[in-house]
């Protein structure tokens, strides 16, 4: 077997390990050994100039490439609101008046009824249109939408 395909083996065994985690750790070293196949492939024979050429590009992608990935990736995961939280800024109707003094209310929202309370501690009525504006656990503060 060829140094050349050891390398090459290594990278894929890398990506592979890539696919298993996140972080975009790994994938970084999976470029190092590419580079590293593509010399001894290149007619490179010295093992130790590979070492050198996968520990160099390694590292530079590790701390140039990397960044501007993760960047890219953390942007896309904080726009997208997920489950409970999504529903903050929705509309919903009141299912049961709501009555800050005696701890009552609740709000239908896309089929679910949810606890509620008023954002200034004003009773609202039965039927009447809201906003969520806070989600506390299982609590949603809700402020009237006027007609």
């Amino acid at each position: 077997m060829e140094v050349y395909q050891i390398w090459l083996i290594a990278a894929i065994v890398l990506v592979i390990l890539e696919i298993a985690t996140s972080g975009f750790g790994v994938i970084c070293f999976a470029i190092g050994a590419g580079f590293a196949a593509l010399a001894a492939g290149l007619g490179l024979e010295s093992v130790t100039w590979q070492i050198v050429i996968f520990a160099v590009v390694s590292l530079l992608t590790f701390i140039f490439l990397r960044p501007v990935v993760m960047r890219f990736l953390e942007k896309k995961s904080k726009d997208v609101k997920t489950n409970a939280e999504a529903i903050v800024g929705r509309k919903g109707i009141v299912s049961e008046r709501i009555n800050a003094t005696q701890h009552t209310g609740r709000v239908a929202i896309d089929g679910d009824d949810w606890k509620a309370v008023s954002e200034d501690g004003s009773v609202i009525e039965k039927g009447q249109s809201v906003e969520i504006v806070k989600l506390d656990s299982i609590i949603v503060t809700v402020k009237k939408i006027e007609p």
